[in-house]
């Protein structure tokens, strides 16, 4: 691809940030749908984010910033606008620049993780979820959960995170109930790891894979090409079991879409199996 002075930016900031797949994908979507721009990395602490963004976000042709750990909660004292998942989960993993230079957030991961389970075709009606992680992905996952019908949404996390969480989604989950819980898997549908646990090889499973059912669906959020523990551990037991990959995948339309570029996200919502090429190609 080709950068002259007219390419826009876009940066995707995380800490870590060499586990982002973002460029690899985004990068030659751009290319191939004709659309000067580029997308690269940027490791930034935590305790430099806001001002970090706030410089960065003020340069004439950086129009955005895709975000990833632990980043996805601390930009929310810098926007003018949040859309519905980004209000309720109280993260965003993507911030604009408007014409009027306000700053506008969203929240995709719960949508293309919803999504993906479609993709893989689970059905969450009247199902039971056991969420393990609520940072900003999880709470984004959970956001997106109360739209499909589940009968209970699980929260498990260290602290009080979860029941925090619980607590601020129950007067949105329209018939889920949601509350706060342990990271025993048994007795659950649905299983999703949206904690960090995996991303180092040696970390353990983030619930004990011996007590899932035989019946259940696994899905690690992480994107390991090597896969994750926990994803062996389902594989050596037959549970069905998933990563992270398509979760991206199905965000990717909406991210074309927040940053304005609509004809590429139409383009690639009619057929995703390219971005699952780039993806696998890896």
């Amino acid at each position: 691809m080709q950068i002259t002075g007219t390419t826009r930016v876009f940066m995707v900031l995380g800490d870590p940030v060499s586990q982002v797949q973002a460029p690899q994908l985004f990068n030659p979507l751009f290319e191939r749908h004709g659309v000067d721009a580029v997308l690269v990395p940027a490791q930034v602490p935590r305790e430099r984010c806001r001002a970090f963004c706030g410089e960065v976000l003020a340069a004439g042709n950086i129009d955005g910033l895709w975000l990833t750990i632990p980043h996805k909660p601390l930009l929310l004292p810098l926007l003018d606008r949040l859309d519905r998942h980004a209000a309720l989960a109280q993260a965003v993993n993507a911030v604009r620049r408007n014409a009027d230079g306000s700053l506008e957030g969203a929240l995709f991961d719960g949508t293309g993780f919803a999504q993906a389970l479609r993709q893989f075709g689970f059905e969450a009606r009247g199902r039971r979820a056991l969420l393990v992680g609520v940072g900003g992905a999880g709470a984004a996952i959970a956001a997106a959960l109360l739209d499909e019908g589940l009968d209970l949404l699980a929260l498990a996390d260290l602290g009080e995170r979860a029941r925090e969480l619980a607590h601020a989604l129950a007067p949105h989950a329209a018939g889920t109930r949601v509350e706060a819980a342990g990271i025993d898997p048994a007795g659950f549908d649905l299983v999703i790891n949206a904690t960090p646990l995996g991303l180092k090889p040696d970390d353990p499973p983030a619930v004990d894979p011996a007590r899932l059912d035989a019946g259940a669906t696994v899905v690690d959020i992480l994107m390991k090409p090597a896969g994750t523990s926990l994803l062996r551990a389902c594989a050596g037991r037959g549970i069905r079991a998933f990563p992270g990959f398509e979760m991206l995948v199905q965000q990717v339309p909406d991210y074309l879409d927040f940053f304005g570029l609509h004809d590429a996200a139409r383009a690639v919502e009619a057929d995703l199996s390219p971005v699952r090429a780039l993806l696998h190609a890896k």
